[in-house]
């Protein structure tokens, strides 16, 4: 465990844990944790009946009975392995027109005022009429919100995208946008990290992105510390995210500045596949990556990233040699 603990909204939260061995399922109180492995095998079970648990969740809060443990003395791990890892790309508005802006100034000549006009009323357009754009992600890719992140031998320049995710509660399939936010159980930290010199392939240009190469390495989606339920975190719409890279503040972004919210993401998403419960929905990354900075992640740094209401993580970054 890190020298501070991790907080959370709300009475409860859900995690795997370990004190010795296997992990397990856990509720989260404040300080301590409930073992839960004698009710169920897994966070992702207790998902998949996310109606009957959520109010017994409740009373096992309040309750005595059962196994505790002081949270300060377990390994926080992933908090619930997921089924499909859906990621949501382009969908922060300031960081959008950042970039488009800067193509329009250094590849056709614009102006910054111009360039930023532009760039604004194309992200205004894509909003009222375009739709979200969203890959697969591995779900080989996972790690803990307090380990390592081991850098791959290929490629250089190694980046954070810090992200609201939300777990689904139950399944769906071509879910109207008003009735999307009845499908969302809880809500975690992800931090989706891309190399992104290894996003697009020389030798394949006419293909694209190279998306599995770029983000799906061992560990690089740290993710928790914990689940926690829809009820308690509020208006996912007002979240502030906020992620130190050597304790210099690189993203500083309200969720506000969604251009698709998290109704029209799903939305969209279960037009094409059914979702169902225990699937990871990461919601876009905002202005801030390393690429804007120029600073890209090196053996030896440290990676801290928090979301209002959901705790933090706390990365030391390490080579995979």
């Amino acid at each position: 465990m890190p020298d501070q603990l991790p907080t959370h909204a709300g009475p409860f939260a859900l995690g795997t844990f370990a004190a010795e061995g296997d992990g397990f399922p856990g509720l989260v109180t404040g300080a301590r944790v409930r073992d839960l492995s004698d009710l169920v095998p897994s966070v992702r079970a207790l998902v998949e009946d996310w109606d009957s648990w959520l109010p017994r969740l409740g009373d096992l809060a309040g309750a005595d009975g059962g196994t505790w443990y002081d949270l300060a003395d377990l390994r926080v791990l992933t908090p619930i392995e997921p089924g499909q890892i859906l990621q949501s790309g382009a969908n922060y508005r300031k960081h959008v027109v950042d970039l488009v802006a800067a193509e329009k100034e250094s590849v056709h000549g614009a102006t910054p005022e111009e360039a930023r006009a532009d760039a604004e009323s194309m992200m205004d357009e894509r909003a009222r009429n375009g739709v979200p754009y969203v890959f697969l992600g591995s779900p080989r890719a996972i790690s803990g919100p307090f380990d390592d992140i081991v850098l791959p031998a290929l490629g250089e320049q190694h980046d954070w995208e810090l992200e609201l995710a939300l777990v689904i509660g139950k399944s769906g399939r071509d879910i109207a946008a008003e009735d999307a936010m009845e499908y969302v159980a809880a809500y975690t930290i992800s931090n989706d990290l891309t190399t992104r010199d290894r996003l697009y392939r020389p030798d394949l240009k006419a293909i694209g992105t190279d998306w599995f190469t770029a983000k799906n390495a061992d560990t690089f989606l740290p993710t928790g510390p914990f689940l926690v339920p829809a009820a308690f975190v509020g208006d996912p719409g007002d979240l502030r995210i906020t992620l130190r890279h050597n304790g210099v503040v690189r993203q500083d972004e309200s969720t506000k500045d969604m251009i698709f919210d998290i109704p029209r993401l799903i939305a969209y998403i279960s037009t094409t596949t059914t979702l169902r419960p225990g699937d990871l929905l990461l919601t876009g990354s905002p202005a801030g990556n390393g690429a804007h900075w120029g600073v890209f992640l090196k053996p030896g740094d440290v990676v801290e990233s928090e979301i209002t209401g959901l705790g933090h993580q706390r990365n030391t970054v390490r080579s995979h040699a």
